[in-house]
């Protein structure tokens, strides 16, 4: 399976185009949307480019999911690879999330899981919440 544009559309809106490095909230250096492998301080990208790390980085999240959660929806798919997309694979694959997805992908304690996800080194951040109410919202519809 793969992201499907609502996917791609909710990642992007999320983590918004920036083409200089910065430091995301939780002091990564970050470029493009949301990319942050081998980005240092000073670097800069195209928007092609960016597109193109949104690529590689989808790819990434979505093999993930694949690997881990079998017959979903394409909104679910699309929720959990932005979830993915977020927070790593690292932090997905050892959540109570995806113990429940697994359980039971239409559980709706899912919705719940999601909302956990709301804080970056221990301070709750407004857009991890809208993030995670669309991601949730996304995955039920």
């Amino acid at each position: 399976m793969i992201t499907s544009y609502a996917g791609i559309e909710l990642i992007k809106r999320h983590e918004s185009l920036q083409l200089q490095a910065y430091r995301c909230p939780a002091g990564v250096w970050t470029i493009g949307y949301g990319h942050t492998r081998g980005v240092r301080r000073g670097d800069t990208c195209t928007p092609a480019e960016a597109e193109a790390f949104l690529k590689d980085d989808l790819r990434d999240a979505e093999a993930v999911v694949n690997r881990e959660c079998s017959g979903l929806r394409q909104n679910q798919f699309d929720a959990l690879v932005s979830f993915v997309f977020n927070v790593g694979s690292g932090a997905f694959v050892k959540s109570t999330l995806l113990k429940c997805v697994k359980a039971n992908p239409d559980n709706l304690n899912i919705r719940y899981e999601l909302s956990r996800w709301t804080k970056s080194k221990g301070m709750q951040l407004a857009g991890l919440l809208r993030r995670r109410r669309e991601e949730a919202d996304l995955y039920f519809s």
